[in-house]
C-alpha cells in the first residue's frame, strides 16, 4: 500500500520489516519513500502502509502531544523507520516516536481520549501503532513472537494492548473492548473537552517545568540540521547535492531537505527524488522544479518574487550555473478528483470521491455530495465544507467560503506546501450550534471567602468578563474555584494570565480539566484515579506518569505538583464509583487522604478505596498494605492488575490538636496574642523527642541540598549519619512531658522518645510494638480504633529496633490521649517534623475510617 519498492544491493546485515528475519544474500527490496525493507518472497504480502499514505488512513484526526526532545534507546522512528540515535520526540499519550526532522511528516493519528465536538462517536476501534514492542511480545492471533529489537515491526492497540504481527492484525475484529484493564479505564466517550487553542500538554495537564522551552522548536524542526545526516554532502564527483523546498512556507522558515542525484540525471529523476524526500509518492509528471536563487532567499517578500518566476518553465535542471535550491511546484490542472469525508461517521464508507473542474465552487461540491451520502432531502444551508490540516502537533480546521473555487483552494495549499496538501482533508459538516465550554480549575486563592468575594478577586486580578465566565464550583477551605468559560480566547487569556498572578503573596495555579459525563459510564466500570508525585523517591515518578498515561486514559492521571489532588477529585466528583492510586511516599498518601477527607461530602462516590505505589523513603503504610517497600521498576501494567485484584480494608485515621500555651513570639507592642491551635491529621505514627529530632535534621539537610536526595539509598545513609551524631546525648524526655490515656495518668519509664503508632510498621518497616503476645494489651490492628504508645531509650535502642533485635517499650493502648509538654520538644507526624512549643497535644480518632486497598497475596503461578 503506497510503497515504491526498488531492488537494492545490501552492504550491511539487514532484516526484513515484514517477517523480521535476516535477509540472506545481497539483494533486498526497499521502499524509496519510507525505507521499508523486505525479502523478495515477502513483497506480495506486505500490508503495512507507506508513511506517504498514512494521512489518508486516519479515522479521526487527533494531534499528538510532544514533550521536549529526549534520548530514546532501541526505538525506531515511525516515519522513516530508522533507529533514533540523536535526540528525538515521543508522544506522551501514544507510542509514536519520531526524529526531529521527521516530525513534520507524522500526521495527527494519536488516540482519541475525549470528545471535542468533532467526529464524536461511542464505538471504539483498535488504535494500531506499529513497532517499538519488547522483543518478548507475542502475537494474539498466531501466538508466535512479534516484537523485534532490530526493526520497526509488530502492531499494538494503544487502548487494549493486544499485540499482533503485521500479517495477522488485519484479521483481528476492529472493535476494541479496552482489554484486561477495561474496568479501570475512563472510557473516552465519557470525557468531554473543548480544547481548540490549548496545546495538548495543557489538555492533559502535563506540567511545563518538565518541558524545555517549547517555542523554539518551530525554527529547529526544519530539516536544516537534521536531514544532512541522511545524505552527507557528496564528495563523489558524479553526484551532486541539492536543497529542495516544498513551497512558500518552507522558504519562509528556511526548512529544506537535501537530495543527492547523479550529475547527469534527467529532470524526471530529480523531481521524483525531490518528492520522495517529502514522503510523496505521486506521479512525478504532475510536478516540476523551479529554480530559486540566493537573492530571493534574502528578500522578505518571497511570495511575490516567486509568482513572477513561476511561468518560466525549465528544460533541464542543470544549466551551467547550478542554482543552490529548488522548489517543488504542482503543475496546474483543469480538473481533478477530490475526496470528501462526512463528519458523521457512516459505517462502511469513509469518504466519497468527486470530480471537480475550474467552475466548481464549495457550494456546488456540497450540492453534489449530499445525494451521494443519502442526505439529498436536506437544505444546503445546513452544511459547510471544512478544510482540515492534520499536522502532527495540531489539527487546524478552516470553514471554506461557499463561493470559493475548489481548484484555486487546492492550488493555494500546494503553493504553500506540497507536504501540507498530503495532510489535508475536506469534511462536510452539519451546521449546529457549537457549544463552547472550557473548565479551568484555579487554586491558590485565599481560603474561606464567599463565591461573590472570589468573583471580585478574579475581576480585579484577571479582569474576567462575567458575561462569558462563571464560577461553577467553590472549594472554600482550599481556596480554589472552578471557572466555566464559554469563549476560547477568554479561556486562553485567563489561563496564561493566572500563571503570572500573585494574590496575598501566593501564586495562583490554573489547570484545564475535562468534563466527565457520568451518565455514560458503563455499569461495571470503576475507573482508577491516579495521582503521581514526580518528586518522590528517586524521581521515578516521571516514568510512571508516562506509563500510566499510556495504559489508561491520560485524563485520569494527575500530577500532584500541578495543583495538588483537588483537580483530580473534582474531575471525578460525579463518577458513581471509582478507586484511587497514589504514587508517592507516606507524606504524599497523607496529603491525598487529607484532601479526600475535606472534599468527601462533594463526591458522589464519597468513600473511594485507596491503593498505594510507594515511591518515598519510608513507605511504612505501603509495607503494611503489602504494596512493598518501594517501587523498583516493576512493569506498570502488572501494578494496575494488582490494584484491580486488591482487597478492601479499613484503616483508622487520627486527629492531633496542638495547643501551645506560650504566645506567638515577636508580638507587636508587647501585647501578645495566643497562637490559634493547630490541627493535623495522622495516618501512620506520631513521634515526640529523639525520633522527631532525627527527622528534623534530615529535613534540614534535604532543604540545603535537594539535588543530592534523589536516591533512596542516599536518603537512608543521611538518616544513619544524623543518628550517629546523637548517640552521646542523654535526655530526660519523661521528665518534660506528661501523658494521659483515656482520662488516666500514665507513669512514663525513663525514655528519650515517645511514639504513637497506628500501623504495625515504623521507620521503614521496623516492628516497634513487637510480636509477642501480652495479656495487658490487645493485638494491634489498623482498624481497631486504638493507638499503641511505645517508648525508646535513645538512638541505640532505635537502631536495635530497626535491626529487628529488640522492640520498643510498650506503654499503653487507647483511643484518646492528652500529652502535656513542659518545654519545647521536636514532634513529627507521618514524617513531617517541627518543634512544638510547650502546651497540650490531644490525639483522638478522626471521622470515618478510610477504605484502603491491600494487595492480595500472590496466587501461585501454575
Amino acid at each position: 500500500p503506497g510503497h515504491a519498492f526498488r531492488r537494492v544491493t545490501l552492504t550491511k546485515p539487514t532484516f526484513c520489516h515484514y517477517c523480521t528475519d535476516f535477509i540472506w544474500g545481497l539483494a533486498g527490496y526497499q521502499c524509496e519513500v519510507c525505507n521499508f525493507m523486505s525479502h523478495e518472497k515477502c513483497l506480495k504480502n506486505v500490508k503495512i502502509p507507506c508513511s506517504c499514505i498514512a494521512p489518508s488512513l486516519v479515522r479521526v484526526p487527533v494531534a499528538h502531544c510532544f514533550g521536549p526532545p529526549g534520548h530514546y534507546k532501541r526505538k525506531f522512528c515511525t516515519v522513516c523507520r530508522k533507529s533514533l540515535e540523536s535526540p528525538a520526540f515521543r508522544c506522551e499519550v501514544c507510542e509514536l516516536h519520531v526524529h526531529t526532522d521527521c516530525i513534520l511528516f507524522a500526521c495527527s493519528d494519536c488516540r482519541q481520549c475525549h470528545q471535542d465536538g468533532h467526529l464524536d462517536h461511542d464505538t471504539y476501534h483498535h488504535h494500531w501503532r506499529e513497532g517499538n514492542l519488547s522483543s518478548s511480545a507475542r502475537c494474539e492471533v498466531c501466538k508466535k513472537t512479534c516484537g523485534s529489537s532490530e526493526v520497526l515491526s509488530g502492531m499494538r492497540c494503544e487502548w487494549c494492548g493486544i499485540l499482533a504481527h503485521a500479517a495477522c492484525y488485519v484479521i483481528v475484529t476492529p472493535e476494541c473492548t479496552f482489554g484486561r484493564l477495561r474496568n479501570m479505564i475512563l472510557p473516552p466517550s465519557c470525557v468531554q473537552l473543548f480544547s481548540r487553542n490549548f496545546s495538548k500538554l495543557h489538555c492533559f495537564r502535563i506540567s511545563e517545568n518538565l518541558q524545555t522551552e517549547s517555542d523554539e522548536d518551530d525554527d529547529v524542526d526544519g530539516s536544516t540540521q537534521g536531514s544532512t545526516k541522511d545524505i552527507q554532502i557528496s564528495t563523489d564527483s558524479s553526484k551532486q547535492t541539492l536543497k529542495i523546498f516544498d513551497g512558500n512556507d518552507a522558504v519562509k522558515r528556511n526548512q529544506f531537505r537535501l537530495i543527492s542525484v547523479p550529475r547527469i540525471a534527467k529532470n524526471e529523476e530529480v523531481v521524483e527524488a525531490a518528492l520522495r524526500a517529502y514522503y510523496i509518492n505521486d506521479d512525478q509528471q504532475e510536478y516540476e522544479l523551479q529554480t530559486f536563487t540566493q537573492q530571493v532567499l534574502l528578500s522578505d517578500d518571497v511570495i511575490n518574487r516567486n509568482d513572477a518566476a513561476e511561468d518560466s518553465n525549465l528544460g533541464s535542471v542543470f544549466r551551467v550555473s547550478v542554482p543552490e535550491a529548488w522548489i517543488i511546484r504542482a503543475k496546474p490542472k483543469d480538473e481533478e478528483v477530490i475526496r470528501i469525508y462526512p463528519a458523521w461517521l457512516k459505517v462502511g464508507m469513509a469518504y466519497v470521491s468527486l470530480r471537480v473542474n475550474k467552475d466548481s465552487t464549495v457550494q456546488t461540491v456540497i450540492k453534489e455530495v449530499l445525494p451521494l451520502l443519502g442526505r439529498q432531502t436536506e437544505c444546503l444551508q445546513n452544511f459547510k465544507l471544512v478544510e482540515v490540516l492534520m499536522g502532527s502537533k495540531q489539527v487546524q480546521r478552516m470553514v471554506l467560503d461557499n463561493q470559493e473555487l475548489i481548484l484555486n483552494r487546492l492550488k493555494d495549499i500546494r503553493k504553500t506546501s506540497i507536504r501540507q496538501m498530503n495532510q489535508t482533508r475536506f469534511y462536510i459538516v452539519e451546521n449546529s450550534k457549537s457549544i463552547v465550554q472550557v473548565n479551568l480549575f484555579v487554586s491558590g486563592l485565599p481560603p474561606q471567602l464567599s463565591p461573590e468575594e472570589y468573583t471580585n478577586i478574579l475581576k480585579e486580578e484577571l479582569a474576567i468578563k462575567t458575561n462569558v465566565v462563571s464560577v461553577s464550583h467553590v472549594y472554600q477551605a482550599q481556596g480554589a474555584v472552578v471557572l466555566q468559560i464559554s469563549c476560547f480566547s477568554e479561556a486562553e487569556r485567563i489561563y496564561m494570565l493566572v500563571k503570572d498572578t500573585v494574590v496575598n503573596d501566593k501564586p495562583l495555579n490554573a489547570v484545564v480539566i475535562p468534563a466527565v459525563m457520568a451518565s455514560k459510564i458503563p455499569q461495571n466500570c470503576c475507573p482508577l484515579l491516579v495521582f503521581v508525585n514526580p518528586k518522590s523517591g528517586g524521581l521515578k515518578g516521571r516514568d510512571l506518569l508516562y506509563s500510566f498515561r499510556k495504559l489508561l486514559n491520560p485524563h485520569q492521571v494527575f500530577e500532584l505538583t500541578n495543583g495538588g489532588p483537588l483537580p483530580g477529585f473534582h474531575t471525578f466528583s460525579k463518577v458513581p464509583s471509582f478507586r484511587v492510586l497514589v504514587c508517592g511516599g507516606d507524606g504524599t498518601v497523607g496529603w491525598v487522604l487529607g484532601a479526600l477527607e475535606e472534599i468527601r461530602h462533594k463526591l458522589v462516590c464519597s468513600e473511594p478505596s485507596v491503593a498505594i505505589l510507594p515511591l518515598g523513603t519510608g513507605n511504612d503504610l505501603g509495607r503494611v498494605l503489602r504494596w512493598g517497600a518501594g517501587y523498583s521498576g516493576e512493569d506498570p501494567y502488572s501494578i494496575l492488575i494488582s490494584v484491580d485484584e486488591a482487597d478492601d480494608v479499613l484503616m483508622d485515621r487520627w486527629t492531633i490538636l496542638l495547643d501551645a500555651e506560650e504566645t506567638a513570639e515577636g508580638a507587636e507592642n508587647g501585647i501578645s496574642e495566643p497562637e490559634p491551635p493547630k490541627i493535623v491529621q495522622m495516618n501512620n505514627y506520631c513521634g515526640l523527642g529523639i525520633d522527631a529530632e532525627l527527622s528534623l535534621d534530615f529535613h534540614h539537610a534535604r532543604e540545603e541540598e535537594p539535588g543530592k536526595f534523589n536516591s533512596r539509598f542516599h536518603n537512608k545513609g543521611v538518616y544513619v549519619k544524623v543518628g550517629l551524631q546523637k548517640i552521646s546525648h542523654t535526655r530526660n524526655l519523661h521528665k518534660d512531658i506528661k501523658l494521659q490515656v483515656d482520662q488516666h495518668e500514665v507513669e512514663l519509664p525513663s525514655i528519650e522518645g515517645l511514639i504513637f503508632i497506628n500501623i504495625p510498621s515504623w521507620g521503614s518497616g521496623a516492628d516497634l510494638w513487637g510480636s509477642e503476645s501480652d495479656n495487658r494489651f490487645e493485638k494491634p490492628r489498623i482498624d481497631d480504633g486504638l493507638l499503641e504508645v511505645v517508648g525508646v531509650t535513645g538512638v541505640v535502642h532505635m537502631g536495635q529496633v530497626q535491626g529487628g533485635f529488640r522492640s520498643g517499650i510498650r506503654i499503653a493502648q487507647g483511643s484518646y490521649f492528652r500529652v502535656t509538654l513542659l518545654k519545647p520538644i521536636p514532634v513529627q507526624v507521618d514524617g513531617e517534623p517541627w518543634i512544638q512549643a510547650p502546651g497540650q497535644i490531644i490525639i483522638s480518632a478522626a471521622g470515618p475510617k478510610v477504605h484502603m486497598l491491600k494487595k492480595s497475596k500472590q496466587k501461585q503461578k501454575k
